[in-house]
């Protein structure tokens, strides 16, 4: 069955159906990944987006629910060249095709994905639909969307979630978290409580952390300024670590500003440049938005990593207290483990 991708400008591109067959709108991104596919699809970042994946081919290895970043995913829809139809995985519990229909997320396949991605590499990210009739009543509504608070919340979890490790106790506060990020800490023997990233400075001393993740999450962070006042206090009573969207948290709580990017980094191919090492670490990134380099000099933060495609903050720490924050996934799932090593810098300054 034909299937319809229209842009907000009224363009559009044709192709064939996969996945849930609901009718959807969000923002259209690009991802560079030539794998992974999975855990973009259930990583919380990429809520309310629909997700233009450049590998030439996706679905080959299945998928299985053990691998997800998260327990259900938010993005809006799927976009790929050729889904393969034959699975050569043995730990496989169904096709992405079976997975999608699952999970109610539309998808198109036999869509020209390189034409796409050039038009946002052009344009900038752009509000899309997911039609099956060019005279959908959606298409009224594209220039309309935004991912609104209601849709925000669906990748926080409401409830605290505790995770055993026999050492210290960090507290994540969620933003929209990856299961990645638990298992970087557990496989470190730490104690990971998961608490909704607005949870009051007294509910956090309470459960007695011995330090402080700041998680991944979509959206614009200056949606979250009610927590840059906990933030402050955080850091000046325990270590702190903030991973992309903590990150851009942690460095507007220090008088720092962000930005939109004009199409993001989204992918895990993206060379950082640690500053003080001169070390390249290919990382794995999924952020629409960055920390403004001018207005950190106004701050008691100094970059300690950039992009070297763009020159993008991609890291900070601060002078005066032990926190620090990067802008893309040190956790990488999907993606190259070179920044690992930051899970450990985390650890030691816990327990020392």
């Amino acid at each position: 069955m034909k299937r319809y991708l229209v842009f907000e400008d009224g363009t559009y591109f044709e192709g064939t159906a996969f996945g849930s067959d609901t009718e959807t709108i969000g923002e259209l991104v690009f991802t560079t990944g030539m794998s992974g596919y999975q855990e973009a699809i259930t990583d919380q970042s990429y809520n309310g987006q629909i997700i233009n994946f450049c590998a030439p081919m996706i679905g080959n290895y299945g998928v299985a629910k053990k691998f997800n970043e998260s327990q259900k995913p938010t993005i809006k829809g799927v976009l790929a060249r050729e889904i393969s139809d034959v699975v050569g995985n043995y730990q496989s519990e169904m096709t992405i095709d079976e997975f999608l229909k699952q999970e109610n997320v539309p998808g198109i396949r036999r869509i020209d994905t390189r034409a796409i991605t050039l038009k946002i590499r052009k344009a900038g990210s752009l509000k899309a639909a997911i039609v099956d009739d060019l005279n959908s009543g959606l298409l009224d509504q594209i220039s309309t969307w935004k991912l609104d608070d209601e849709q925000l919340q669906k990748s926080i979890n409401p409830t605290p979630a505790t995770f055993a490790g026999s050492g210290k106790h960090v507290v994540l506060l969620d933003f929209g978290y990856k299961e990645s990020i638990v298992s970087e800490l557990t496989n470190r023997s730490l104690k990971v409580t998961v608490v909704p990233g607005n949870t009051s400075l007294a509910e956090i001393e309470n459960l007695h952390p011995d330090g402080i993740m700041l998680s991944n999450g979509p959206g614009d962070p200056t949606r979250h300024m009610d927590v840059l006042p906990t933030i402050v206090e955080l850091e000046k009573r325990y270590p702190v670590f903030g991973i992309c969207m903590g990150h851009q948290l942690l460095c507007l709580a220090n008088g720092a500003k962000t930005f939109k990017m004009k199409f993001g980094h989204r992918g895990f191919n993206h060379p950082v440049k640690d500053l003080a090492s001169g070390k390249i670490y290919f990382t794995s990134q999924n952020h629409g938005y960055a920390v403004d380099e001018a207005s950190v000099a106004e701050t008691d933060l100094k970059i300690t990593q950039i992009e070297l495609n763009d020159q993008t903050v991609e890291g900070v720490e601060h002078t005066r207290y032990n926190a620090f924050s990067v802008q893309f996934h040190p956790d990488a799932k999907p993606g190259p483990h070179d920044a690992d090593f930051l899970f450990n810098k985390f650890w030691d300054m816990i327990n020392k």
